[in-house]
Protein backbone atom coordinates (compact mmCIF):
# COMPACT_ATOMS: atom_id res chain seq x y z
CA UNK A 1 0.00 0.00 0.00
CA UNK A 2 1.08 3.58 -0.58
CA UNK A 3 2.75 5.11 2.42
CA UNK A 4 2.52 8.60 3.94
CA UNK A 5 4.61 10.49 6.41
CA UNK A 6 3.43 9.83 9.96
CA UNK A 7 4.65 11.61 13.05
CA UNK A 8 7.78 13.67 13.46
CA UNK A 9 10.94 13.29 11.32
CA UNK A 10 13.86 11.37 12.79
CA UNK A 11 15.84 14.20 14.28
CA UNK A 12 15.54 17.88 13.44
CA UNK A 13 13.86 18.91 10.19
CA UNK A 14 16.87 19.71 7.99
CA UNK A 15 15.03 22.17 5.75
CA UNK A 16 13.65 24.11 8.70
CA UNK A 17 16.80 24.18 10.79
CA UNK A 18 19.57 24.28 8.14
CA UNK A 19 17.91 26.20 5.33
CA UNK A 20 20.73 28.72 5.10
CA UNK A 21 23.16 25.85 4.35
CA UNK A 22 21.18 24.63 1.33
CA UNK A 23 22.24 26.52 -1.83
CA UNK A 24 19.49 28.92 -2.83
CA UNK A 25 18.20 28.40 -6.35
CA UNK A 26 19.42 24.82 -6.41
CA UNK A 27 17.49 21.66 -7.23
CA UNK A 28 17.87 20.68 -3.57
CA UNK A 29 16.17 23.83 -2.28
CA UNK A 30 13.42 23.59 -4.89
CA UNK A 31 12.58 19.96 -4.02
CA UNK A 32 12.68 20.74 -0.31
CA UNK A 33 10.06 23.44 -0.79
CA UNK A 34 7.92 22.03 -3.61
CA UNK A 35 8.42 18.25 -3.50
CA UNK A 36 4.90 17.45 -2.32
CA UNK A 37 3.36 19.74 -4.94
CA UNK A 38 5.54 18.55 -7.79
CA UNK A 39 4.90 14.88 -6.96
CA UNK A 40 1.45 14.73 -5.32
CA UNK A 41 0.23 11.54 -3.68
CA UNK A 42 -2.43 11.00 -6.35
CA UNK A 43 0.26 10.81 -9.03
CA UNK A 44 1.24 7.34 -7.78
CA UNK A 45 -2.13 5.91 -6.75
CA UNK A 46 -2.22 3.34 -9.60
CA UNK A 47 1.19 1.99 -8.58
CA UNK A 48 -0.11 1.03 -5.13
CA UNK A 49 -3.61 -0.35 -5.78
CA UNK A 50 -3.89 -2.41 -2.60
CA UNK A 51 -5.04 -0.90 0.68
CA UNK A 52 -3.54 -3.83 2.58
CA UNK A 53 -0.01 -4.62 3.61
CA UNK A 54 2.84 -2.67 5.06
CA UNK A 55 2.91 1.00 3.97
CA UNK A 56 5.62 1.82 1.47
CA UNK A 57 8.16 4.57 1.71
CA UNK A 58 6.24 7.66 0.47
CA UNK A 59 6.69 7.78 -3.33
CA UNK A 60 7.24 11.55 -3.13
CA UNK A 61 10.48 10.84 -1.25
CA UNK A 62 11.53 8.15 -3.70
CA UNK A 63 10.71 10.36 -6.69
CA UNK A 64 12.84 13.17 -5.31
CA UNK A 65 15.65 10.68 -4.70
CA UNK A 66 15.34 9.35 -8.28
CA UNK A 67 15.52 12.91 -9.66
CA UNK A 68 18.70 13.64 -7.71
CA UNK A 69 20.15 10.24 -8.56
CA UNK A 70 19.46 10.82 -12.26
CA UNK A 71 20.88 14.35 -12.12
CA UNK A 72 24.15 13.39 -10.43
CA UNK A 73 24.59 9.94 -12.01
CA UNK A 74 25.11 7.95 -8.82
CA UNK A 75 24.30 4.34 -8.03
CA UNK A 76 21.52 3.19 -5.71
CA UNK A 77 24.04 2.58 -2.93
CA UNK A 78 25.68 5.98 -3.34
CA UNK A 79 22.29 7.72 -3.52
CA UNK A 80 21.34 6.25 -0.14
CA UNK A 81 24.73 7.26 1.29
CA UNK A 82 24.03 10.82 0.16
CA UNK A 83 20.61 10.66 1.83
CA UNK A 84 22.26 9.59 5.08
CA UNK A 85 25.18 12.01 5.09
CA UNK A 86 24.42 15.02 2.88
CA UNK A 87 22.22 17.76 4.31
CA UNK A 88 21.21 18.88 0.81
CA UNK A 89 19.83 15.45 -0.09
CA UNK A 90 18.07 15.15 3.27
CA UNK A 91 16.40 18.53 2.83
CA UNK A 92 15.36 17.76 -0.75
CA UNK A 93 13.72 14.46 0.24
CA UNK A 94 12.25 15.66 3.53
CA UNK A 95 14.34 13.46 5.84
CA UNK A 96 15.26 14.33 9.40
CA UNK A 97 18.80 15.01 10.50
CA UNK A 98 19.25 11.58 12.09
CA UNK A 99 17.25 9.65 9.46
CA UNK A 100 19.27 6.74 8.01
CA UNK A 101 17.05 6.70 4.89
CA UNK A 102 16.30 3.22 3.53
CA UNK A 103 17.88 0.18 1.97
CA UNK A 104 19.19 0.78 -1.60
CA UNK A 105 17.01 -2.06 -2.90
CA UNK A 106 13.97 0.16 -2.32
CA UNK A 107 15.01 2.32 -5.29
CA UNK A 108 15.11 -0.83 -7.42
CA UNK A 109 11.60 -1.80 -6.33
CA UNK A 110 10.33 1.71 -7.00
CA UNK A 111 11.76 1.75 -10.52
CA UNK A 112 10.24 -1.67 -11.11
CA UNK A 113 6.83 -0.36 -10.10
CA UNK A 114 7.31 2.57 -12.47
CA UNK A 115 8.31 0.31 -15.37
CA UNK A 116 5.34 -1.99 -14.88
CA UNK A 117 2.84 0.84 -14.56
CA UNK A 118 0.69 2.41 -17.28
CA UNK A 119 3.02 5.43 -17.42
CA UNK A 120 6.61 4.36 -16.66
CA UNK A 121 7.89 7.83 -17.60
CA UNK A 122 5.53 9.78 -15.33
CA UNK A 123 8.32 11.81 -13.73
CA UNK A 124 9.30 13.14 -17.16
CA UNK A 125 5.61 13.65 -17.98
CA UNK A 126 5.10 15.62 -14.76
CA UNK A 127 8.03 17.91 -15.49
CA UNK A 128 6.62 18.45 -19.01
CA UNK A 129 3.38 19.57 -17.38
CA UNK A 130 5.34 22.09 -15.33
CA UNK A 131 7.05 23.30 -18.52
CA UNK A 132 3.64 23.76 -20.16
CA UNK A 133 2.25 25.57 -17.11
CA UNK A 134 5.07 28.12 -17.13
CA UNK A 135 4.49 28.93 -20.80
CA UNK A 136 8.24 28.93 -21.40
CA UNK A 137 7.78 27.20 -24.77
CA UNK A 138 4.93 29.43 -25.92
CA UNK A 139 5.79 30.86 -29.31
CA UNK A 140 9.01 28.83 -29.54
CA UNK A 141 8.58 26.78 -32.68
CA UNK A 142 12.04 25.25 -33.17
CA UNK A 143 12.84 21.63 -32.35
CA UNK A 144 16.35 20.30 -32.89
CA UNK A 145 16.70 16.53 -33.26
CA UNK A 146 19.77 14.47 -32.48
CA UNK A 147 20.88 11.08 -31.25
CA UNK A 148 23.87 9.63 -29.46
CA UNK A 149 25.23 6.18 -28.76
CA UNK A 150 25.19 5.03 -25.13
CA UNK A 151 27.53 2.26 -24.04
CA UNK A 152 25.90 -0.83 -22.58
CA UNK A 153 26.36 -1.96 -18.99
CA UNK A 154 27.89 -5.35 -19.86
CA UNK A 155 31.08 -6.66 -21.40
CA UNK A 156 31.12 -7.61 -25.07
CA UNK A 157 31.52 -11.38 -25.41
CA UNK A 158 33.30 -13.39 -28.09
CA UNK A 159 31.65 -16.32 -29.89
CA UNK A 160 33.02 -19.02 -27.56
CA UNK A 161 31.98 -17.16 -24.39
CA UNK A 162 28.48 -16.57 -25.77
CA UNK A 163 27.97 -20.21 -26.77
CA UNK A 164 29.10 -21.50 -23.38
CA UNK A 165 27.02 -18.92 -21.49
CA UNK A 166 23.90 -19.61 -23.58
CA UNK A 167 24.15 -23.36 -23.00
CA UNK A 168 24.59 -22.81 -19.25
CA UNK A 169 21.52 -20.57 -19.24
CA UNK A 170 19.44 -23.30 -20.90
CA UNK A 171 20.69 -25.80 -18.29
CA UNK A 172 19.51 -23.45 -15.52
CA UNK A 173 16.15 -22.52 -16.99
CA UNK A 174 14.85 -25.52 -18.99
CA UNK A 175 13.72 -28.70 -17.17
CA UNK A 176 15.61 -31.75 -18.40
CA UNK A 177 18.36 -29.77 -20.13
CA UNK A 178 21.03 -30.93 -17.66
CA UNK A 179 20.46 -34.59 -18.52
CA UNK A 180 20.64 -33.87 -22.26
CA UNK A 181 23.90 -31.94 -21.84
CA UNK A 182 25.53 -34.65 -19.71
CA UNK A 183 24.74 -37.28 -22.36
CA UNK A 184 25.14 -35.47 -25.69
CA UNK A 185 27.31 -32.36 -25.13
CA UNK A 186 31.02 -33.12 -24.88
CA UNK A 187 32.85 -29.98 -26.05
CA UNK A 188 33.19 -28.55 -22.56
CA UNK A 189 32.37 -29.22 -18.90
CA UNK A 190 29.53 -26.74 -18.52
CA UNK A 191 29.70 -26.94 -14.72
CA UNK A 192 33.19 -25.44 -14.91
CA UNK A 193 32.86 -21.64 -14.48
CA UNK A 194 35.90 -20.95 -16.65
CA UNK A 195 36.45 -20.97 -20.39
CA UNK A 196 37.37 -24.21 -22.20
CA UNK A 197 41.00 -25.24 -21.67
CA UNK A 198 42.70 -25.22 -25.04
CA UNK A 199 45.79 -23.71 -26.61
CA UNK A 200 44.21 -20.37 -27.49
CA UNK A 201 47.15 -19.42 -29.72
CA UNK A 202 46.50 -22.52 -31.85
CA UNK A 203 44.18 -21.59 -34.71
CA UNK A 204 43.25 -25.23 -35.42
CA UNK A 205 42.37 -25.82 -31.75
CA UNK A 206 40.14 -22.73 -31.71
CA UNK A 207 38.39 -23.87 -34.88
CA UNK A 208 37.81 -27.36 -33.44
CA UNK A 209 36.38 -25.85 -30.25
CA UNK A 210 33.91 -23.62 -32.14
CA UNK A 211 32.85 -26.60 -34.25
CA UNK A 212 32.28 -28.73 -31.13
CA UNK A 213 30.41 -25.99 -29.23
CA UNK A 214 28.01 -25.36 -32.11
CA UNK A 215 27.40 -29.12 -32.36
CA UNK A 216 26.66 -29.18 -28.61
CA UNK A 217 24.20 -26.31 -29.00
CA UNK A 218 22.40 -28.03 -31.87
CA UNK A 219 22.32 -31.34 -29.97
CA UNK A 220 20.82 -29.60 -26.95
CA UNK A 221 18.20 -27.79 -29.02
CA UNK A 222 17.26 -30.93 -30.94
CA UNK A 223 17.14 -33.45 -28.11
CA UNK A 224 15.22 -31.62 -25.40
CA UNK A 225 11.93 -33.33 -24.52
CA UNK A 226 8.77 -31.67 -25.82
CA UNK A 227 7.15 -29.72 -22.99
CA UNK A 228 5.31 -26.52 -22.15
CA UNK A 229 7.91 -23.86 -21.35
CA UNK A 230 7.67 -20.75 -19.22
CA UNK A 231 8.79 -17.33 -20.42
CA UNK A 232 12.34 -17.53 -19.04
CA UNK A 233 12.92 -21.03 -20.42
CA UNK A 234 11.58 -20.10 -23.85
CA UNK A 235 13.78 -16.99 -23.94
CA UNK A 236 16.85 -19.08 -22.99
CA UNK A 237 16.20 -21.52 -25.84
CA UNK A 238 15.58 -18.73 -28.35
CA UNK A 239 18.82 -17.02 -27.31
CA UNK A 240 20.81 -20.25 -27.71
CA UNK A 241 19.34 -20.82 -31.17
CA UNK A 242 20.30 -17.26 -32.14
CA UNK A 243 23.83 -17.47 -30.71
CA UNK A 244 24.46 -20.84 -32.35
CA UNK A 245 23.74 -19.44 -35.80
CA UNK A 246 24.83 -15.80 -35.83
CA UNK A 247 28.62 -16.19 -35.91
CA UNK A 248 29.18 -19.51 -37.72
CA UNK A 249 28.76 -21.07 -41.14
CA UNK A 250 29.38 -24.54 -42.57
CA UNK A 251 33.03 -25.20 -43.45
CA UNK A 252 33.97 -25.10 -47.09
CA UNK A 253 32.49 -28.07 -48.92
CA UNK A 254 29.85 -28.74 -46.22
CA UNK A 255 26.14 -27.98 -46.11
CA UNK A 256 26.06 -28.05 -42.31
CA UNK A 257 24.38 -31.41 -41.98
CA UNK A 258 27.67 -33.17 -41.22
CA UNK A 259 28.20 -30.96 -38.13
CA UNK A 260 31.32 -29.10 -39.37
CA UNK A 261 31.28 -25.39 -38.56
CA UNK A 262 33.59 -22.39 -38.65
CA UNK A 263 33.40 -18.75 -37.56
CA UNK A 264 31.93 -16.53 -40.27
CA UNK A 265 34.10 -13.84 -41.77
CA UNK A 266 32.68 -10.42 -40.97
CA UNK A 267 29.97 -9.46 -38.49
CA UNK A 268 26.39 -10.69 -38.71
CA UNK A 269 23.68 -8.06 -39.09
CA UNK A 270 21.96 -7.23 -35.77
CA UNK A 271 24.47 -9.42 -33.91
CA UNK A 272 23.88 -10.10 -30.21
CA UNK A 273 27.08 -9.00 -28.43
CA UNK A 274 26.36 -10.40 -24.95
CA UNK A 275 24.16 -13.08 -23.43
CA UNK A 276 23.97 -10.96 -20.28
CA UNK A 277 22.08 -8.23 -22.17
CA UNK A 278 20.76 -9.67 -25.45
CA UNK A 279 19.29 -6.28 -26.45
CA UNK A 280 22.70 -4.60 -26.75
CA UNK A 281 24.00 -4.25 -30.33
CA UNK A 282 26.97 -3.16 -32.43
CA UNK A 283 26.43 0.44 -33.51
CA UNK A 284 28.28 2.38 -36.19
CA UNK A 285 27.84 6.09 -35.52
CA UNK A 286 30.09 6.73 -38.50
CA UNK A 287 32.47 4.76 -40.70
CA UNK A 288 35.42 4.91 -38.32
CA UNK A 289 33.76 4.60 -34.92
CA UNK A 290 31.68 1.78 -33.52
CA UNK A 291 30.40 0.93 -30.06
CA UNK A 292 28.21 -1.63 -28.37
CA UNK A 293 25.07 -0.42 -26.65
CA UNK A 294 21.92 1.56 -27.33
CA UNK A 295 20.83 4.69 -29.16
CA UNK A 296 19.36 7.69 -27.31
CA UNK A 297 17.16 10.05 -29.33
CA UNK A 298 16.18 13.56 -28.25
CA UNK A 299 14.07 16.51 -29.39
CA UNK A 300 15.32 19.76 -27.91
CA UNK A 301 14.04 23.35 -27.84
CA UNK A 302 17.27 25.29 -28.44
CA UNK A 303 16.20 28.73 -27.18
CA UNK A 304 14.83 27.72 -23.79
CA UNK A 305 17.26 24.79 -23.48
CA UNK A 306 14.67 22.09 -22.69
CA UNK A 307 14.16 18.52 -23.82
CA UNK A 308 10.68 18.17 -25.29
CA UNK A 309 10.93 14.39 -25.82
CA UNK A 310 13.47 11.59 -25.49
CA UNK A 311 13.48 7.88 -26.16
CA UNK A 312 15.97 5.02 -26.05
CA UNK A 313 16.03 2.25 -28.64
CA UNK A 314 18.16 -0.70 -29.59
CA UNK A 315 21.31 0.31 -31.40
CA UNK A 316 20.66 -1.23 -34.80
CA UNK A 317 17.79 -2.00 -37.13
CA UNK A 318 15.76 0.12 -39.54
CA UNK A 319 13.06 0.81 -36.94
CA UNK A 320 15.66 2.39 -34.63
CA UNK A 321 17.24 4.70 -37.21
CA UNK A 322 17.09 8.43 -36.44
CA UNK A 323 14.70 9.10 -39.31
CA UNK A 324 12.36 6.31 -38.16
CA UNK A 325 12.18 7.64 -34.59
CA UNK A 326 11.93 11.35 -35.45
CA UNK A 327 8.17 11.43 -35.99
CA UNK A 328 7.57 9.82 -32.58
CA UNK A 329 9.67 12.54 -30.94
CA UNK A 330 7.40 15.18 -32.47
CA UNK A 331 4.10 13.31 -32.13
CA UNK A 332 2.80 15.32 -29.13
CA UNK A 333 3.52 18.73 -30.64
CA UNK A 334 0.40 20.82 -31.30
CA UNK A 335 1.93 23.58 -33.46
CA UNK A 336 3.74 23.95 -36.77
CA UNK A 337 7.44 23.60 -36.12
CA UNK A 338 10.80 24.40 -37.62
CA UNK A 339 12.57 21.04 -37.39
CA UNK A 340 16.38 21.05 -37.35
CA UNK A 341 18.52 17.98 -37.83
CA UNK A 342 21.72 16.63 -39.31
CA UNK A 343 21.98 14.36 -42.35
CA UNK A 344 20.77 11.30 -40.40
CA UNK A 345 17.27 12.85 -40.52
CA UNK A 346 17.53 13.78 -44.20
CA UNK A 347 15.66 10.83 -45.72
CA UNK A 348 13.08 11.57 -48.40
CA UNK A 349 10.31 9.73 -46.59
CA UNK A 350 10.75 11.69 -43.37
CA UNK A 351 10.88 14.97 -45.28
CA UNK A 352 7.61 14.24 -47.04
CA UNK A 353 5.90 13.18 -43.81
CA UNK A 354 7.03 16.26 -41.87
CA UNK A 355 6.08 18.58 -44.72
CA UNK A 356 2.65 16.92 -44.82
CA UNK A 357 2.30 17.92 -41.14
CA UNK A 358 3.06 21.55 -42.12
CA UNK A 359 6.49 21.61 -40.47
CA UNK A 360 9.34 23.71 -41.91
CA UNK A 361 12.49 21.67 -42.45
CA UNK A 362 16.02 22.83 -41.73
CA UNK A 363 17.50 19.35 -42.07
CA UNK A 364 20.89 18.83 -43.63
CA UNK A 365 20.60 16.65 -46.76
CA UNK A 366 22.82 13.57 -47.03
CA UNK A 367 25.92 14.31 -49.09
CA UNK A 368 26.19 12.91 -52.61
CA UNK A 369 29.03 10.46 -53.03
CA UNK A 370 31.31 10.37 -56.03
CA UNK A 371 31.71 6.98 -57.65
CA UNK A 372 35.20 8.07 -58.68
CA UNK A 373 37.24 10.64 -56.71
CA UNK A 374 36.94 13.92 -58.58
CA UNK A 375 34.28 12.46 -60.83
CA UNK A 376 30.59 13.11 -61.35
CA UNK A 377 27.87 13.03 -58.69
CA UNK A 378 24.16 12.36 -59.09
CA UNK A 379 23.43 16.07 -59.51
CA UNK A 380 25.53 16.11 -62.69
CA UNK A 381 22.80 14.00 -64.29
CA UNK A 382 19.57 15.65 -65.47
CA UNK A 383 16.62 13.66 -64.14
CA UNK A 384 13.06 14.29 -65.30
CA UNK A 385 10.90 12.08 -63.11
CA UNK A 386 7.66 13.19 -64.78
CA UNK A 387 8.95 12.24 -68.24
CA UNK A 388 10.84 9.25 -66.85
CA UNK A 389 14.21 10.11 -68.42
CA UNK A 390 17.81 10.64 -67.30
CA UNK A 391 20.45 12.55 -69.28
CA UNK A 392 24.09 11.92 -68.45
CA UNK A 393 26.89 14.55 -68.47
CA UNK A 394 27.80 13.47 -72.01
CA UNK A 395 24.28 14.33 -73.22
CA UNK A 396 22.95 10.78 -73.64
CA UNK A 397 19.30 10.34 -72.60
CA UNK A 398 17.92 7.02 -71.30
CA UNK A 399 14.41 6.07 -70.22
CA UNK A 400 13.88 4.99 -66.62
CA UNK A 401 12.81 1.39 -66.07
CA UNK A 402 9.96 0.11 -63.94
CA UNK A 403 10.13 0.60 -60.16
CA UNK A 404 12.15 -2.07 -58.38
CA UNK A 405 11.67 -3.33 -54.84
CA UNK A 406 11.86 -0.27 -52.63
CA UNK A 407 10.63 2.05 -55.38
CA UNK A 408 13.97 2.83 -57.06
CA UNK A 409 14.04 3.12 -60.87
CA UNK A 410 17.14 2.58 -63.00
CA UNK A 411 18.51 4.22 -66.13
CA UNK A 412 20.94 1.85 -67.83
CA UNK A 413 23.50 3.65 -69.99
CA UNK A 414 25.70 0.56 -70.40
CA UNK A 415 26.40 0.44 -74.18
CA UNK A 416 26.44 4.24 -74.39
CA UNK A 417 29.42 4.27 -72.02
CA UNK A 418 31.57 2.10 -74.29
CA UNK A 419 33.20 4.90 -76.31
CA UNK A 420 32.25 7.84 -74.03
CA UNK A 421 35.15 10.29 -73.45
CA UNK A 422 33.84 11.02 -69.92
CA UNK A 423 33.74 7.39 -68.82
CA UNK A 424 36.80 7.62 -66.57
CA UNK A 425 35.04 10.32 -64.52
CA UNK A 426 31.69 8.50 -64.40
CA UNK A 427 32.01 4.76 -63.73
CA UNK A 428 34.43 1.92 -63.06
CA UNK A 429 31.96 -0.75 -64.22
CA UNK A 430 33.09 -2.78 -67.21
CA UNK A 431 29.52 -2.94 -68.51
CA UNK A 432 28.79 0.80 -68.12
CA UNK A 433 26.91 3.14 -65.77
CA UNK A 434 23.58 2.24 -64.16
CA UNK A 435 21.93 5.31 -62.59
CA UNK A 436 19.38 4.72 -59.81
CA UNK A 437 16.62 7.25 -59.09
CA UNK A 438 15.20 7.33 -55.55
CA UNK A 439 11.38 7.49 -55.12
CA UNK A 440 11.82 10.88 -53.39
CA UNK A 441 14.51 12.09 -55.80
CA UNK A 442 12.87 15.46 -56.47
CA UNK A 443 12.39 16.11 -52.74
CA UNK A 444 16.01 15.30 -51.93
CA UNK A 445 17.39 17.32 -54.86
CA UNK A 446 15.34 20.35 -53.81
CA UNK A 447 16.69 19.97 -50.26
CA UNK A 448 20.28 19.86 -51.52
CA UNK A 449 19.69 22.95 -53.66
CA UNK A 450 18.15 24.85 -50.74
CA UNK A 451 20.99 23.93 -48.37
CA UNK A 452 23.60 25.00 -50.93
CA UNK A 453 22.02 28.27 -52.09
CA UNK A 454 19.71 29.68 -49.38
CA UNK A 455 21.49 32.04 -46.98
CA UNK A 456 18.38 32.10 -44.79
CA UNK A 457 18.46 28.29 -44.48
CA UNK A 458 22.19 28.31 -43.73
CA UNK A 459 21.87 31.03 -41.07
CA UNK A 460 19.00 29.17 -39.37
CA UNK A 461 20.92 25.89 -39.32
CA UNK A 462 24.16 27.43 -38.04
CA UNK A 463 22.39 29.42 -35.33
CA UNK A 464 19.96 26.84 -33.91
CA UNK A 465 21.31 23.38 -34.75
CA UNK A 466 24.47 23.46 -32.53
CA UNK A 467 22.60 23.85 -29.19
CA UNK A 468 21.34 20.28 -29.43
CA UNK A 469 24.96 19.12 -29.35
CA UNK A 470 25.26 20.91 -26.01
CA UNK A 471 22.07 19.18 -24.85
CA UNK A 472 23.54 15.78 -25.74
CA UNK A 473 26.67 16.73 -23.77
CA UNK A 474 24.45 17.48 -20.75
CA UNK A 475 22.73 14.15 -21.22
CA UNK A 476 25.91 12.06 -21.10
CA UNK A 477 27.81 14.12 -18.50
CA UNK A 478 28.80 12.71 -15.09
CA UNK A 479 29.43 9.21 -16.42
CA UNK A 480 26.04 8.88 -18.10
CA UNK A 481 27.54 7.84 -21.44
CA UNK A 482 27.22 4.30 -20.06
CA UNK A 483 23.70 3.12 -19.26
CA UNK A 484 23.24 1.77 -15.72
CA UNK A 485 20.88 -1.14 -16.47
CA UNK A 486 20.29 -4.01 -18.86
CA UNK A 487 17.58 -3.96 -21.51
CA UNK A 488 15.81 -1.30 -23.53
CA UNK A 489 12.81 -0.77 -21.22
CA UNK A 490 14.78 -0.14 -18.03
CA UNK A 491 17.22 2.17 -19.74
CA UNK A 492 14.43 4.04 -21.54
CA UNK A 493 12.89 4.85 -18.15
CA UNK A 494 16.32 5.90 -16.89
CA UNK A 495 16.81 8.20 -19.89
CA UNK A 496 13.43 9.87 -19.31
CA UNK A 497 14.28 10.38 -15.63
CA UNK A 498 17.64 11.85 -16.62
CA UNK A 499 15.98 14.27 -19.08
CA UNK A 500 13.37 15.19 -16.46
CA UNK A 501 16.11 16.05 -13.93
CA UNK A 502 17.97 18.18 -16.49
CA UNK A 503 14.77 19.98 -17.48
CA UNK A 504 13.95 20.65 -13.85
CA UNK A 505 17.40 22.08 -13.24
CA UNK A 506 17.05 24.28 -16.31
CA UNK A 507 13.64 25.56 -15.20
CA UNK A 508 15.01 26.37 -11.75
CA UNK A 509 17.85 28.31 -13.36
CA UNK A 510 15.21 30.23 -15.33
CA UNK A 511 13.47 31.15 -12.06
CA UNK A 512 10.85 28.42 -11.54
CA UNK A 513 8.58 29.08 -8.57
CA UNK A 514 4.99 28.53 -7.54
CA UNK A 515 2.74 31.56 -7.13
CA UNK A 516 -0.95 31.39 -6.18
CA UNK A 517 -1.09 27.70 -7.07
CA UNK A 518 0.52 28.18 -10.49
CA UNK A 519 3.99 27.36 -11.78
CA UNK A 520 5.70 30.51 -13.06
CA UNK A 521 9.14 31.72 -14.07
CA UNK A 522 10.49 34.65 -12.10
CA UNK A 523 14.03 35.44 -13.29
CA UNK A 524 16.42 36.44 -10.54
CA UNK A 525 17.15 40.15 -10.36
CA UNK A 526 20.73 41.38 -10.15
Amino acid sequence: MQGDWAGEPVGADVWETCRELIPAGSVFAFLAEHRETLFPRSMFADMYPSANGRPSMPPQVLSAAVVLQSLYGVSDFDAVQELRCDLRWKAACGLGLHDTAFDPSLLTYFRRRLQRSADPNRIFTKVKEVVAATGVLKGKHRRALDSTVLDDAVATQDTVTQLVAAIRQVIREVPGAGEVVSRWCTAHDYTDPGKPRIAWNDEAARADLVDALVSDALNLLGRLPEQELGERAAQALALLALIAGQDVEPVEGSDGRDGRWQITKGTAHDRVVSTVDPTSRHIHKNRSRHQEGFRAHAAFEPEAGLFTEVTLTAGSGADNHEAAVAEDLLADEDQDLTVLGDAAYGTGELRENLQADSHTLVIKPPPLRQTIPGGFTGDDFQVDTSAGTVTCPAGNTVTLGRPLKGGNRQAQFKKLCRDCPLRERCTTSKTGRVFSVHPQYDTLKAARHQAATSKEWQDEYRRWRPPVERAIAWLVARGNRRVPYRGVLKNDTWLHNRAAALNLRRLINLGLTRTSGTWTLTPATT
